[in-house]
């Protein structure tokens, strides 16, 4: 798509946008770049063997803390998907993506090689908008291929206190399996090879917590809502992931 090409509406009322106009995530604010690499200063002198271990385990330490930092990501965050997932499995080889930022500051998520959310550094997101907020995400970014490297999310809580992380949408789904509840017996014929759709995943910051959730319009052959002829399908929307930082 060229990137003087205007925005678009696809026909299911999801904003398509243009993804080259947004700027690359190499292209990050000032205050973001990382620190600027000095030279070692060396000693002409060369320590006594008696002090060496002891010279250096400030610096074993830090590294250790540093690695722990980037640690995968834990697997007791991971949540179950339900069993008629797996009984009944659907597989996904492209996915779409949103972000949705609630009780938090200058809140900022890079994923896919782009800006998916780019507060000001003190805008500060609303309060979600009623007690069933998640089960109304759809969209956002359309056709990612599975999967591009970890999110990466800045954000403050409202306690002023700065976070950074990396969130691994490739780990949490690996199994590239579309969550859903429907029994076989009530799921409409609406795919054919081994892939049936592309499923939205979402990836909230609300506060201290990062969620993520995966959610998947499927067509049933009978009314989910008893005499509404409009309701022969489920969208639900899945908690796959949370941590809190």
């Amino acid at each position: 798509m060229s990137g003087n090409q205007p925005d678009t509406i696809g026909a299911d009322g999801i904003l398509n946008d243009d993804v080259s106009s947004y700027p690359a995530a190499h292209q990050t604010p000032m205050q973001w770049q990382q620190p600027v690499q000095t030279k070692a200063v060396l000693f002409h002198k060369p320590f006594p063997r008696s002090i060496l271990p002891w010279a250096f385990a400030p610096i074993f330490l830090m590294t250790g803390c540093q690695a722990m930092n980037n640690s995968p990501l834990a697997v007791t965050d991971r949540i179950e998907p339900p069993a008629l997932t797996k009984e009944v499995p659907l597989r996904f080889g492209k996915h779409n993506f949103g972000v949705h930022c609630f009780n938090v500051i200058g809140c900022t998520v890079i994923y896919n090689g782009r800006y998916q959310r780019e507060d000001a550094p003190d805008e500060v997101s609303p309060l979600p908008p009623s007690t069933d907020y998640v089960q109304h995400w759809m969209g956002g970014e359309l056709g990612i291929r599975n999967f591009p490297p970890p999110a990466e999310v800045r954000w403050k809580s409202l306690d002023g206190v700065a976070h950074e992380a990396k969130v691994d949408i490739g780990t949490i789904f690996k199994d590239q399996l579309i969550w859903h509840k429907v029994p076989k017996a009530d799921m409409a014929d609406f795919y054919s090879g081994p892939f049936a759709g592309d499923p939205s995943i979402s990836l909230e910051v609300n506060d201290r917590a990062i969620n993520v959730y995966i959610g998947m319009l499927v067509p049933t052959l009978t009314e989910q809502i008893p005499g509404n002829k409009y309701s022969f399908f489920r969208h639900d929307n899945f908690l796959a992931w949370t941590h809190t930082y």
